[in-house]
This record gives C-alpha cells, sequence and structure tokens, in this order.
C-alpha cells in the first residue's frame, strides 16, 4: 500500500467516522502519557501491573455474572434488574454453607447460618479460605449455585411466567420490584452490616523491573472457577442440543416454535444456566474481595450493565468481552483520575465506544 493510498483511506475515515479517529487518538495520548510516567518515575510498572491484574479479576466477576443476564434478554426480551440481588441471594447461600462447614463445631449454629451477623463470628477466626478450608469452599460454591437456580426458577414461575407475553417495560418493572423485595428481604435476615469472610490468603509474587505483583490463591480460585464455567457455557451453546435450542430461540422465537423447540423447556434451561453463573459469580466476588453485605449485587449490577451493553446486549461473548474491558476500564483509570471517580470512567468509556460502534463490540442480540 502506497503513501498516497494510505493518505487516501486515513481522510475517508476521518470524514466517515470522526469518532473512531478520536477515540483513537485519545488512547494514544493516553498510552503515551502512560509510558512517560513509567520512564519518569512517576508511576511503576509493578503498580500498573497490579492494577491490570485487579481489573482481570473484576473482569471475570463481570463477565461471569453478564452471562445470565445477557441470557435473560436474547431469549426473554426482558432486562432483569432482580439479576443483582440474585447474585446476592447466591453469595449469602454460599457463605451461610461455608461458615457452617468451616466452623460447626466451634461457633454457634445460629450465627454460622447467618454468616457472622452483627460480629457474632468472623471468618478470619474460623480461618476461612481457599488453602485453610477448602471443602467448605467447594461447597458454599456448589450451594451457591443450585439455590441461586431455585430461586430463579420460583421467581419466574411466581412472577416473570403469568406476564411473559406482556411487554418489555411491564417485565422491567416488576423485575425492579422484586429486585427491592429480595434485598430489603436479605437486609432482614442477615443485618445490614457488612463483615469480613476470609482469612488472609498465602500468595506469591511475579517479579518485575522495579517491584513485584502479588498473586493469592483467591485470586487464583477465581481465574480457574470463572475460566472454566466461561468455557463451559461455549461448549454448551456450541456442541449441544439445547445450546442450539437457545441461539435458534434467540434468533427468532417464532420460528423456533414452528419447528417444534420446546420453547417453554429452553426458557427453564436459560434460568438454570443463568442462575448457576449467577450465584457462582456471586460468592467467587465475596471470595475475592473477602467482605460481604446485602448490598453488594446491586452495586455490581450497573458494572454488569453496563459491560452486557458495551459488549452487544444478548451476546454471550459480547458479555465477557465487556465484563473484561469495564474491569480494565475501572482499575486502569485510577492512573489518570481520583478512585473515586473509577466507576464513572467505566461507564464513560461505554459511552464513547457504543458512539463510535452503537450495536456494541459484538455487534447486537446473539446469543452466541
Amino acid at each position: 500500500m502506497g503513501i498516497s493510498e494510505t493518505y487516501t483511506r486515513g481522510r475517508e475515515l476521518a470524514v466517515t467516522r470522526p469518532g473512531s479517529v478520536l477515540l483513537g487518538l485519545v488512547g494514544v495520548v493516553l498510552l503515551f502519557d502512560l509510558l512517560v510516567s513509567l520512564v519518569t518515575g512517576t508511576q511503576s510498572l509493578s503498580g500498573v501491573g497490579s492494577l491490570v491484574w485487579d481489573g482481570l479479576m473484576r473482569g471475570l466477576v463481570i463477565g461471569l455474572a453478564g452471562i445470565g443476564l445477557s441470557m435473560t434478554y436474547s431469549i426473554l426480551n426482558f432486562a432483569n434488574f432482580a439479576h443483582g440481588d440474585y447474585i446476592t441471594a447466591g453469595a449469602f447461600s454460599g457463605w451461610a454453607t461455608t461458615y457452617l462447614i468451616a466452623g460447626l463445631g466451634r461457633a454457634d449454629v445460629g450465627a454460622l447460618l447467618l454468616v457472622g451477623a452483627s460480629g457474632s463470628v468472623f471468618g478470619g477466626t474460623l480461618g476461612i479460605g481457599v488453602t485453610g478450608t477448602p471443602v467448605a469452599v467447594v461447597a458454599g460454591i456448589v450451594v451457591a449455585g443450585i439455590s441461586t437456580v431455585l430461586l430463579a426458577l420460583l421467581i419466574d414461575r411466581t412472577v416473570f411466567k403469568p406476564i411473559r407475553d406482556e411487554d418489555g417495560i411491564t417485565l422491567l418493572i416488576t423485575s425492579v420490584g422484586v429486585a427491592f423485595a429480595l434485598r430489603y428481604l436479605m437486609q432482614f435476615v442477615f443485618s445490614s452490616s457488612v463483615r469480613g469472610t476470609t482469612a488472609q490468603p498465602p500468595s506469591l509474587s511475579l517479579y518485575l523491573v522495579d517491584g513485584a505483583v502479588r498473586i493469592n490463591a483467591h485470586d487464583i480460585a477465581l481465574v480457574v472457577v470463572a475460566g472454566s464455567l466461561m468455557l463451559g457455557v461455549h461448549l454448551l451453546l456450541q456442541l449441544t442440543k439445547l445450546g442450539k435450542a437457545m441461539r435458534a430461540m434467540a434468533d427468532n422465537e417464532d420460528l423456533a416454535q414452528i419447528t417444534g423447540i420446546p420453547t417453554e423447556r429452553v426458557v427453564r434451561a436459560v434460568w438454570v444456566v443463568g442462575g448457576g453463573l449467577t450465584g457462582v459469580a456471586g460468592y467467587i466476588f465475596i471470595l475475592w474481595k473477602g467482605t460481604l453485605g446485602f448490598n453488594d449485587g446491586w452495586l455490581l449490577l450497573l458494572l454488569i450493565f453496563a459491560a452486557v451493553i458495551l459488549g452487544g446486549i444478548g451476546s454471550i461473548y459480547g458479555a465477557i468481552v465487556g465484563g473484561l474491558a469495564i474491569g480494565l476500564t475501572a482499575s486502569l483509570s485510577v492512573i489518570w483520575i481520583p478512585s473515586s471517580f473509577s466507576r464513572a470512567a467505566a461507564f464513560f468509556v461505554m459511552i464513547v465506544l457504543l458512539l463510535v460502534k452503537p450495536e456494541g463490540l459484538f455487534s447486537g442480540r446473539s446469543t452466541a
């Protein structure tokens, strides 16, 4: 490609897609500023590496939880605002199980089942963690997934199914009501206190030129669990009859019904798969950050919506990539702005990218 042809294409891009050019220039400026900061010592390579690792951890949780939300929209055609409280419900049920197994015979059973409400028992005292109480943690992950599946199926049967033929706004507002009901029920049962859930996990150091990035056992557990489940969803969608039925129903529900696909069974499968992933995401999120409160899922929900919309609402792979993008943006933004604005930075990036590519990174509504 000659210089003149390169110039012509660049000029056409600037005229037809000025937003893309502007976004690219902003990215170049930020990258240049980061390189200057590293050279001058204002930022350390290890510090940036730690932010990248933190962003990946957040992104994996957001992406895993976003899969369920994306599947719900893709097949049931409504944005489920109760999704964040499914995350919290899964977290509380899983951690109640972990506390009970880890602390049985060492603390009051009621206090254990309430996950140490009001400081009645502490996860650090019980030595809870991947290495300290592996059986309790694995049991908690399993129970978190199963209990959230049961909760999602129950709410679908009693609340969403009777109004499934109504418009999306009706379902959306109903889901908001479900969210508030679940949130304050959990606050009533488990209290509003934020409690520590784990003991300090062992860690290893990845040494760079000017320091080290610390990676602990809970980070590794998050990567293994989230990565395995994401791979499992991919195999489900691509290699099984259920996955093909899900993709067909997402593309055209009426045609799926005509061709004999059991749509009601597919809907139940969506709640099972999405609910299970959501509950596990809630549990490993708390395992990673080490604290639990009744509002955790609601606060995470806004970032999950940002990830799903950024990736292309309805796209499973878009939810994963969007989650990683949002997580990295929220973590790395503290290089340039105060940490209190990191959440706002994630939404700002989402808005800017959607102005350039309105259909999302994965171009729209497709389960696959």
